[in-house]
Formats: structure tokens, C-alpha cells, sequence
């Protein structure tokens, strides 16, 4: 674990000896990266539910009590 705490420290430390353009591309490129990371998840949470649904193992409800007890 420290390995990776080193090199993580090696990283930070590198970009904060970076020029401020390169500091922005880089902060653009994180955040496309984490966009494109987060649609996925929420495609995979997507098709899993449409699967328990097509599977009748998705249960809906508007009671709160209902609710609460399915969690």
C-alpha cells in the first residue's frame, strides 16, 4: 500500500510542477474520463435492473412502510 501512496505522491507532485496549460488539459481529460466512467455505471445499474424487471424480481411500491421493508 505505501508503493501505491509513493507513487500516487510522485503523481500529485508532477502535475503540480506543470505549466497551468497542461494542468487544464489534464483536469478536462479527468473529467471527460470520470463522465464517460460514471455513464457506464449507470448503464450496467440500467440493464441490471431491466433484467431483474424482465426476470419479475423488481418490486415496486408507494408505501413508504412497503419501501422500507424491501430495503
Amino acid at each position: 500500500m505505501k508503493a501505491k501512496q509513493n507513487s500516487f505522491n510522485n503523481i500529485v507532485e508532477s502535475i503540480y510542477n506543470l505549466p497551468l496549460e497542461f494542468k487544464e488539459e489534464l483536469k478536462t481529460l479527468l473529467e471527460h474520463n470520470i463522465s464517460d466512467i460514471r455513464r457506464k455505471e449507470i448503464a450496467d445499474n440500467f440493464k441490471a435492473a431491466l433484467k431483474e424487471q424482465t426476470s419479475h424480481k423488481l418490486k415496486f411500491s408507494s408505501s413508504i412502510s412497503e419501501l422500507k421493508k424491501m430495503l
